[in-house]
């Protein structure tokens, strides 16, 4: 009798051994060709510039090129529903943002993927500052100088964002409702279409990236008026924060993540946190997301969907008290 439990345990060992062998094979070659990067916006902007020093990093420590295709629309929804779409198997991947991870759910009751169960979590990668900007010919430099231009003419001025949805215009949204002034957004497919209309008079305010902002604030072409965020930030250490401007309190910014398809094989999501963990790690990498404008803030897949599943309530509750929506 012994014997025959032997036997038959040995046979189930090796029946699993041999249905877990082709997987952990294939899974140790992966990947074999080029893995694909969707960015959810219009080249040129920050979530291009990092998607792109990304997919040169994880590109070298895969073995394979990691290729970036731009697909932007939506509020990135277009490109995180063709990426919760495609096969499972690491070779499609998304540089997701909070925009695409907690506030489409916050303000889409028609949205065509889900947060959590859409999606295959493979770490946390940067946080980014948020900027108040302003056309040159704007008159004031402040934030209380544009508020009160704002209510004495309610419309004066018109505001772009890199996209409805996305986490500038929540921010704009944000700082219409707390400062109660108002402005008519102006949604466009990135931050480089954004910051043009800025600058050609379209708008007279953006709300924007600090690393797309930047290069056009040093060059004269536009001006700053408050960082979104609750600390000023290290490229424009001279611009005040909306706090500092007299709402306490105030924080907004944006942060991005790698995600892919649900239901990834467990050696290929593990293959990828690593790269993506080693390429973290770096202190060259570190200071290249430094030098444009970023906050390094790795954390693995876990620390990821703990991070969705946090901050989903938050936004659905200022959505809620802001009267945000898109459908």
């Amino acid at each position: 009798m012994p014997l025959l439990r032997s036997r038959f345990i040995s046979c189930l060992l090796a029946g699993a051994y041999a249905l877990a062998a082709p997987a952990v094979a294939w899974a140790q070659a992966y990947p074999e060709r080029p893995v694909k990067l969707v960015i959810p916006f219009a080249p040129g902007g920050a979530t291009d510039i990092l998607g792109r020093l990304l997919a040169t990093a994880l590109g070298e420590r895969l073995g394979q090129p990691m290729v970036v295709e731009n697909r932007p629309g939506a509020g990135t929804v277009v490109a995180a529903s063709l990426v919760a779409k495609a096969p499972a198997d690491g070779y499609t991947l998304l540089l997701g943002a909070n925009t695409t991870l907690t506030m489409n759910p916050a303000i889409r009751t028609n949205l065509p993927y889900d947060p959590v169960r859409s999606f295959t979590p493979i770490g946390m990668v940067a946080d980014m500052g948020l900027l108040l900007v302003a056309h040159n010919d704007v008159q004031g430099s402040t934030l209380k100088d544009i508020v009160a231009q704002a209510k004495a003419a309610p419309d004066k001025f018109s505001y772009g964002s890199y996209g409805t949805g996305s986490s500038v215009h929540f921010g704009a949204e944000m700082l219409k409702t707390t400062a109660g002034f108002p402005m008519m957004h102006v949604p466009f497919n990135g931050s480089s279409p954004n910051l043009t209309a800025l600058m050609g008079g379209q708008v007279q305010l953006a709300v924007d990236t600090v690393v797309a902002s930047t290069p056009l604030i040093k060059a004269g072409k536009i001006k700053p008026i408050a960082a979104l965020s609750p600390q000023r930030l290290a490229l424009l250490p001279n611009v005040p924060t909306v706090a500092e401007s007299g709402y306490p309190g105030f924080d907004m910014g944006s942060w991005f993540a790698f995600v892919g398809p649900a239901g990834l094989p467990a050696p290929v999501q593990k293959k990828l946190e690593k790269a993506l963990a080693d390429t973290m790690a770096s202190a060259e990498f570190k200071k290249k997301l430094v030098d444009i404008g970023m906050t390094p803030a790795w954390g693995n897949g876990d620390a990821l969907r703990a991070r969705i599943e946090r901050e989903l309530p938050l936004m659905r509750a200022v959505a809620a008290r802001a009267d945000i929506r898109v459908d």
